[in-house]
């Protein structure tokens, strides 16, 4: 049995005789390897990405939305607040209104809500605080609001006013005292405000009475902790069905549902479907260039074989077996596969965390890619130089000492 070093030395002394050959041969291994480990690090790169940006819509949410108006009023905020498990609850109604500051007027997105919207929400305040349950006609602005688009910046100390047109035509307008100025923030993927720097958050308490309402678009609620939280949510789902006369065995049914309540967990789950979806996509096109690779490998492995034919007639000739054949074959194939592995996770590395960075996403790389490049890079020497050693493994050595 020829022993491992010995096989190492005259198998490195075959890839080193051929070296541009090597070189070539190894190359399709490590564009492959590479573009696996690359393509498996932005996967879990867009998997993080999505967590932190639904995290970074609120702690546990719980949002119940209305498909039709006049559905929501206090009873039902009073019916989700009561529910076990709640720790807060929030109003929500938005619409555009007219803000006016100094001699300036600009359309905004306004947003009637309560004090427990901050914490529901993770807001951070940049000047001042947020609104309490007390306040009546003041104003929390939005980064962009406040610093941006006006030709003055407004500050948390400032006075504005705010009109909304009610259904009949009449425009009511009011004076406010901003309260409070958010920090500036990026619009997240599940945001449902589209982007709260644009802002500008009022009581509801008041936005209703401006506009001669008293219903609520939708509820944010906030669970108490994170692994209850769909149990949470399905508690509120059964209640508000019972409130509104939906039998049980349909609130699985979302049509029969004049309402909608989905929480962060089965967000995460679906944003999860769509990150693996990409990932394997993403992985799926690698793997064809690592099948490229590995087709590159098995044929020069071949033209190697018939190159060698003499060669191999020679070895059986002084001894060397059918088994010794093959590993010495096996192993070349191996190591010039497991060289460009290497090279290909290190270039994978280094390429997936540039294109993280130009694309503004977190840099995750997995420390389990360096092991699935290597064990990768092993299978593909593996099976691809499979053939090609069985194949010398079985000259005749009469016929290969005869090969010219």
């Amino acid at each position: 049995m020829i022993k491992f070093a010995q096989a190492v030395r005259i198998a490195s002394g075959s890839i080193g005789s051929a070296k541009l050959r090597s070189a070539l041969t190894t190359l399709g291994i490590v564009i492959g390897v590479a573009a696996v480990v690359v393509n498996a690090s932005l996967g879990a790169s867009f998997n993080q990405f999505f967590t932190d940006e639904i995290s970074s819509v609120g702690s546990n949410f719980i949002i119940a939305a209305s498909k039709q108006p006049n559905l929501f009023f206090d009873n039902e905020y009073n019916l989700m607040k009561n529910t076990p498990g709640i720790t807060g609850v929030s109003p929500r109604k938005t619409m555009s209104g007219d803000l006016t500051y100094l001699s300036e007027t600009k359309s905004v997105n306004v947003a009637g809500i309560n004090e427990d919207f901050q914490e529901i929400q993770g807001l951070q305040m940049e000047k001042g605080t947020f609104l309490s349950d007390k306040d009546s006609f003041a104003a929390v602005l939005g980064y962009n609001i406040a610093n941006e688009e006006f030709s003055k910046k407004i500050s948390h100390r400032s006075t504005v006013k705010i009109a909304f047109r009610q259904e009949d035509g009449t425009l009511v307008t009011k004076s406010f005292k901003v309260k409070g100025v958010l920090k500036d923030s990026e619009p997240t993927v599940v945001s449902q405000d589209s982007d709260y720097d644009l802002t500008v958050f009022i009581p509801i308490s008041t936005m209703n009475e401006m506009i001669g309402e008293k219903d609520y678009g939708a509820f944010l609620a906030m669970a108490d902790s994170p692994e209850k939280v769909r149990d949470i949510s399905d508690e509120v789902d059964r209640r508000l069905a019972r409130n509104f006369g939906v039998p049980e065995r349909e609130i699985g049914d979302e049509d029969s549902k004049p309402y909608y309540v989905f929480n962060q967990e089965e967000v995460l789950e679906q944003t999860g479907i769509i990150g693996d979806a990409l990932n394997s996509f993403l992985l799926a096109l690698a793997l064809i260039s690592l099948l490229v690779g590995s087709i590159g490998i098995m044929n020069i492995m071949l033209v190697t074989v018939t190159e060698r034919t003499r060669e191999i007639g020679i070895m059986k000739s002084v001894g060397y077996s059918n088994s010794n054949i093959l590993s010495l074959f096996l192993l070349e194939s191996v190591m010039v596969s497991l060289f460009g592995g290497i090279v290909g996770t290190v270039i994978g590395g280094l390429g997936a965390y540039a294109l993280e960075s130009a694309l503004d996403l977190p840099p995750v790389f997995p420390l389990k890619l360096i092991e699935i490049g290597i064990v990768i890079s092993i299978l593909v020497g593996i099976t691809a130089g499979l053939y090609p050693a069985r194949k010398a493994a079985r000259m005749n050595p009469v016929d290969a000492l005869r090969y010219e």
